[in-house]
């Protein structure tokens, strides 16, 4: 589910960063958008430009997307979700911290050795922080793909009716397929809104949204 890469940070970089410029509060976003939130990549934000967190994310040598510094304190876990887009993660602290593979049911101890690591978040999967102290990474989002098929369908998907876990079922039931058809180069023009989700997806796999349920997802062909 997360596999180690070749791309790592020199010694020392990282806890130059922190002390440079510390860390307050759950989630700080280092970059900004060019164009598409999901598609166009992302270029280091004012704030940062110049300092040693711009340093950190250049050794990652991809076109990426939006990369957020996300704290999980002592104790804590997240929801079960899989994601649409793959990741990049970088630990910057933290003791037995965990990444959770809810479906195969292992656990990925995450290590301070400067190392990036690929995630593939197409698994229902959380993070737990067994340990004493803040666990805080870097993840980077990978831009998604846009599909060479010329025969899209475009679709709507919105909730059935009110539900407090919409959020929660969506990314348990649909977001998983989302990421394979991404994968798959299927998948074009994913748009989000917070009870609205609309994309493109190719005529042959169409039918394969047939298996979500309809007393939750209202899809629609538009």
């Amino acid at each position: 589910m997360i596999n180690a890469t070749i791309w790592q940070c020199p010694p020392g970089l990282i806890e130059q960063a922190l002390a440079e410029h510390p860390i307050t509060g759950n989630r700080i976003v280092l970059n900004k958008p060019t164009g598409d939130f999901f598609y166009d990549p992302w270029i280091i934000s004012d704030e940062f430009k110049g300092t040693v967190w711009e340093q950190v994310l250049d050794t990652l040598p991809y076109s990426i997307g939006e990369a957020r510094i996300i704290t999980l304190e002592p104790g804590a876990s997240y929801m079960a979700h899989a994601d649409i887009d793959n990741r990049w993660h970088l630990n910057l602290t933290g003791e037995h911290s965990y990444l959770i593979d809810l479906d195969k049911k292992e656990m990925y101890k995450q290590l301070q050795d400067n190392r990036w690591r690929y995630m593939f978040a197409n698994r229902i999967h959380t993070a737990s922080n067994y340990g004493s102290v803040p666990r805080r990474q870097l993840v980077v989002r990978e831009p998604l793909k846009h599909s060479h098929h010329t025969d899209l369908v475009a679709v709507e998907i919105t909730p059935t009716y009110d539900q407090f876990d919409y959020r929660y079922q969506f990314d348990n039931q649909i977001s998983p397929w989302l990421n394979r058809k991404n994968q798959e180069g299927t998948l074009d023009n994913f748009v989000y809104k917070d009870t609205f989700v609309s994309f493109s997806i190719a005529e042959h796999v169409k039918d394969e949204l047939s298996a979500f349920d309809s007393k939750r997802f209202d899809i629609k062909y538009v």
